[in-house]
């Protein structure tokens, strides 16, 4: 199957013409699962349109999260750090890691890619992650807005660089080894043995059968965003800045 080739989003106008919006259901993979067809609708510019036709409240993405990355991809893209603004991919840690909370939206075509469960820093909580830190050896998430990057095989196999945008909050995920990679202990039937998956070093882990497609379509500088209503980092973060506004 042919990669697909993306063009840039003018300042995020979220396809201003035309597009067939499609909802996958919150399955494991990309293709080949069920899905749901929702009415070719036409965006009016505005992410929250796309939030409602996608459905993305029924699968547990929190408004605000969404609100907030696309405020912050804006900025991204101003500073010149994204290679394309067609694809997003945020995580909801407001939400148990029980829940499928990984979200790999398309923006160009209007599709939820990919939804699944991802780890949180083992320090940072058991079933719900409270507590975050960009310290080394904290073994804690950092939250705020990443670019992906190269991918390489270490210690965790195939496994994605994530470089961290925001000064003071998660700016030493690099240096502290903070990457997305796959785990064995991120999966369903530890769900229904315990309640919740296994927790990582700090690194957004996930589940081993969907890795490699996931890390394939957002390498390379797109963005990500790890998002809880944490009120230090919300006060904190400079890419949530007030004179940055998204409909």
């Amino acid at each position: 199957m042919k990669r697909p080739v993306f063009k840039k989003i003018t300042k995020l106008t979220l396809a201003a013409g035309l597009f067939s919006v499609v909802m996958f259901s919150s399955f494991d993979s990309s293709v080949g699962n069920k899905t749901t067809l929702i009415p070719t609708a036409k965006a009016a510019g505005s992410a929250m349109m796309m939030y409602a036709n996608l459905h993305l409240d029924s699968l547990g993405l929190s408004k605000e999260a969404f609100r907030y990355a696309i405020k912050g991809m804006e900025r991204l893209q101003a500073a010149g750090k994204l290679t394309t603004t067609d694809l997003i991919s945020i995580v909801d840690f407001s939400l148990p890691s029980s829940r499928k909370r990984l979200f790999v939206i398309d923006l160009k075509n209007g599709k939820v890619l990919f939804n699944t469960l991802v780890s949180h820093g083992r320090n940072s909580g058991t079933a719900v992650a409270t507590e975050f830190s960009n310290a080394p050896e904290s073994f804690k998430s950092s939250l705020g807005f990443y670019v992906t990057g190269e991918t390489y095989r270490g210690e965790h196999g195939y496994s994605l660089r994530l470089q961290g945008e925001e000064e003071g909050i998660n700016d030493n995920a690099l240096s502290r080894g903070i990457v997305m990679h796959s785990a064995a202990y991120v999966n369903d039937k530890l769900v229904s043995l315990q309640g919740y998956i296994g927790r990582s070093l700090g690194c957004p882990a996930i589940p081993e059968k969907v890795h490699k497609m996931i890390i394939e379509r957002i390498r390379n500088g797109t963005c990500l965003f790890l998002y809880s209503p944490d009120k230090y980092y919300q006060a904190h973060s400079k890419m949530l800045e007030a004179d940055s506004t998204v409909a």
